[in-house]
């Protein structure tokens, strides 16, 4: 691990060689997903039991920053659904303040991962993790909806994944068919739209006017949001509205303010810190290797996860004084900026721009939104989100596999990320070094026979049979802690066996050592000296031999007066071997 000052954004390497039509092209990328961040802002933040103020202006600073400041080319920075569930369950415990707080803190761990670099662990997570937490945030995030899509009269709604279904259960009776009508006419429109729109569709080749096909370039959330909220206020639907829940949004900059920082505050929000930094690091990597992998520019370079999280860091850290919620990377924005032909961070610098005039120009225009629609954007969210394919996959995959995305899941669902996330980490450690120490195994290799052809003169063997008996043990895999008792039929053999043996450890398919299992060969060195006996190790890799060499066991192995090849000694049985 080192540490590096080193802070170059990808937007500098953009700078050298711009031109007008990367202008232009990021302009008009930027402004598309900035319209499609404005719903979606403001849906986060209300499910996150936040004023849809705070999402709004999380998504105008940070995804600035995220862009300005970050190590890629496309991705865009905001409020995500991941977060849902996390920045709920927070406030629901510690309180808004404390989440200003904890989201701050998260900030400098992020700044720290990618100053020391450790960008690329974030890879080390294994996607069955990956997928079963994400699933299961798909699943809550569709629960912590149906209240507003079923217009439920709850005044508040529980963190608990039983209490909320005991909570809707209980107030299934204030059911609103209005509401109802417009939640579903809103995932439904989300469903529908980019298939009556895409280019060859039916109705497309009908509607061949100019208008037509600008009009069908909008994203499908806008189309929902503008349509709906204007039937519901046209027709004067009893339905709950961002004016009547918030009071509607603050047309002006947001305030700057400093919350109430202790150190006794930042010690009991070690856990929400950690998760928020966690989380945030996984999506926004994540989200940078899916930019990766879409991008067909010849000239794209990959992210780079350290500039990345460092830039994650220093959105988290300013956006709580402004009254923000957590940032991250977000997928479902990042793959629109892609395809409406970003090219450059220029795209979600626009981006963010293009919300902040928004709110400034049309915030009181929020105020008729109908919740119901906002639950029906997050609907459909949920569901693509879900990775729910990888359910039916599983009977292709092993038991581990299963084991750690089902249980990950379920975690997820019934507890929280945090716990599974933990549970989920310690139960693929747990298994790999299961896998592993399957993978280990010793063998023992035909003993060298003695020549019986005899001098036609004396009738004596023509080569004399070996000084001391000798047993050659071949090592596979990697010996480590998790393999190290796999060593002990070599113990016994040599406890059992004849006196004086001269016992070789044939290393050629031992790939690496820790130091527990060089206490096993130790272990061995001494049973083979109790017994008179010398052991040799050969054909030694790079690792072991280093190690061998570093501990001093190699130094042990020469004293026993065989010539030493640096930590390696001879074979004493080829003669043996060569006679056969």
């Amino acid at each position: 691990m080192s540490f590096s000052l080193a802070f170059h954004p990808r937007l500098l390497d953009t700078l050298r060689s711009y031109d007008r039509s990367r202008w232009l092209a990021d302009v008009g990328a930027g402004v598309t997903v900035g319209i499609v961040a404005l719903p979606l802002a403001m849906a986060f933040a209300i499910a996150s039991g936040l004023p849809p103020g705070a999402g709004l202006w999380t998504a105008i600073i940070a995804g600035f920053l995220i862009s300005a400041l970050g190590g890629t080319n496309a991705q865009i920075g905001g409020p995500a659904g991941a977060f849902i569930v996390i920045v709920y369950d927070i406030v629901e415990r510690y309180g808004v303040a404390n989440l200003m707080i904890a989201t701050a803190c998260a900030g400098v761990l992020l700044l720290l991962l990618g100053f020391f670099r450790l960008g690329t662990l974030v890879r080390f997570v294994p996607v069955s993790i990956v997928i079963g937490f994400t699933n299961g945030i798909a699943v809550l995030i569709a629960l912590s909806q149906v209240k507003d899509w079923l217009g439920l009269s709850i005044t508040h709604m529980p963190g608990n994944f039983f209490s909320q279904l005991r909570t809707l259960t209980q107030h299934i009776d204030s059911f609103n068919s209005y509401t109802f009508g417009l939640g579903t006419a809103c995932v439904l429109g989300l469903f529908v739209w980019p298939r009556l729109t895409m280019k060859g569709s039916p109705v497309m080749q009908v509607l061949e006017h100019h208008t037509v096909r600008h009009f069908a370039r909008l994203p499908a959330p806008v189309v929902a949001l503008v349509t709906l909220s204007l039937l519901a206020k046209v027709l004067e639907f009893p339905v709950e509205t961002i004016g009547s829940r918030f009071g509607g949004i603050p047309q002006a900059l947001p305030a700057f303010a400093l919350p109430d920082f202790s150190w006794g505050t930042v010690r009991l929000l070690v856990t929400p810190t950690v998760t928020i930094a966690l989380l945030g690091a996984i999506e926004s990597l994540l989200c940078a290797r899916v930019a990766d992998q879409l991008s067909t520019d010849a000239q794209y370079k990959k992210h780079d996860p350290n500039q990345e999280l460092i830039a994650q860091g220093l959105a988290n850290l300013v956006v709580p004084f402004f009254g923000g919620m957590p940032a991250t990377g977000t997928i479902a924005r990042t793959v629109t900026n892609i395809r409406a032909g970003a090219t450059s961070p220029i795209a979600g610098i626009v981006h963010a721009l293009t919300l902040a005039l928004i709110v400034l120009v049309a915030a009181p225009l929020a105020l008729h939104i109908p919740l119901a629609v906002l639950a029906g954007i997050l609907l459909f969210v949920a569901w693509n989100m879900g990775e729910w394919h990888e359910f039916v996959r599983l009977r292709r995959f092993s038991n581990h596999y299963r084991l750690l995305m089902l249980g990950t899941f379920l975690l997820t669902v019934v507890f929280d990320l945090t716990v599974a996330v933990e549970v989920g980490l310690f139960m693929a450690c747990a298994l790999f070094v299961r896998r592993m120490s399957a993978l280990f195994r010793v063998e023992r290799q035909p003993e060298p026979g003695i020549d019986t052809d005899t001098d036609t003169d004396t009738g004596a063997p023509a080569t004399p049979p070996p000084q001391r008996p000798c047993a050659t043990w071949r090592l596979h895999g990697a010996l480590f802690f998790g393999a190290a008792a796999k060593i002990d039929p070599i113990v016994q053999a040599v406890e059992t066996g004849p006196p004086g043996i001269e016992l070789v450890l044939d290393a050629s398919e031992l790939v690496a050592l820790d130091t527990t299992g060089l206490d096993a060969l130790a272990q061995i060195l001494k049973a083979v000296a109790a017994r008179g006996g010398r052991l040799s190790v050969i054909h030694l890799h790079e690792q072991p031999r280093s190690l061998i060499a570093r501990s001093g066991f190699g130094a042990q192995l020469a004293a026993q007066g065989l010539p030493p090849d640096g930590p390696e000694i001879i074979d004493p049985c080829a003669d043996a071997r060569d006679r056969e």
